[in-house]
């Protein structure tokens, strides 16, 4: 026979927690009602070394050694940073005189860099044999690196593997080339780089004398138009020193 004291303590026990379920419901339905959300941890953004300007900045300019280095202050640490892709005349090679333009290019860098917070941007390699860092330096969302080149302060120099933005830069110097900013306009019958071979419309080559190589030269992947004197294309596919 069942015992019916046990029976009462079961519907007690289950009136209490159908009570406590309907408790929870209206609960729950006034928070949603309320609009109210428990506070979460403000979390930042992840800064991502290979980003782009929209990431933000990671460095501050220290110092501008001439117009393609800069010294900056990265995670605690000072670096010597070359820009990539890019070659301004020379102010400060040792045993080197001054090229023309360089005092120029120097000066653009030092008024636009130094004590600014910038973004470094790095490539598939990150030092060079001097033992700077490469990198390409973003202030806010101008790539500067593009900057000096399409001010004529800066000529288009590739090594591969880093040529993430080598055609944006080739496109700066055919604009600077051909409204004659800078060294283009600036430094003719002073320096071999104004001596521009017409076959090679995307850098600034020398007509031979002397006949060069690709290994004479600093550029790869340029265009080329005959006659090409320097037989720069060897499969002829508009393109030369592809390697």
């Amino acid at each position: 026979m069942a015992n019916p004291r046990g029976g009462r303590v079961w519907a007690d026990r289950a009136r209490t927690l159908g009570t406590s379920a309907a408790f929870a419901l209206v609960v729950v339905a006034a928070i949603a009602c309320s609009g109210t959300k428990s506070p979460g941890p403000t979390l930042e953004p992840a800064a991502s070394d290979t980003g782009t300007a929209a990431t933000g900045t990671n460095a501050v300019v220290t110092r501008v050694i001439d117009g393609d280095t800069i010294e900056v202050s990265y995670r605690q640490r000072t670096l010597d940073i070359r820009l990539i892709g890019i070659d301004t005349p020379e102010s400060v090679a040792p045993g080197e005189p001054v090229q023309c333009f360089a005092m120029a290019a120097s000066r653009f860098t030092t008024g636009r860099l130094d004590g600014e917070r910038v973004r470094l941007e790095f490539d598939v390699e990150r030092i060079d044999r001097y033992g700077r860092t490469l990198a390409y330096v973003w202030l806010g969302d101008e790539l500067f690196n593009e900057t000096l080149v399409r001010g004529g302060y800066a000529f288009v120099t590739t090594y591969p593997p880093n040529v993430k933005y080598e055609h944006r830069f080739l496109s700066a110097q055919r604009d600077a080339r051909a409204r004659e900013r800078g060294v283009w306009g600036r430094c003719a019958g002073k320096t071999s780089g104004n001596r521009c071979d017409p076959s090679y419309p995307d850098v600034c080559i020398p007509p031979p004398p002397p006949d060069l190589d690709c290994s004479d030269v600093k550029y790869r992947h340029f265009t080329v138009k005959p006659p090409d004197p320097h037989n720069f294309d060897g499969n002829h596919d508009g393109v030369a020193c592809e390697f």
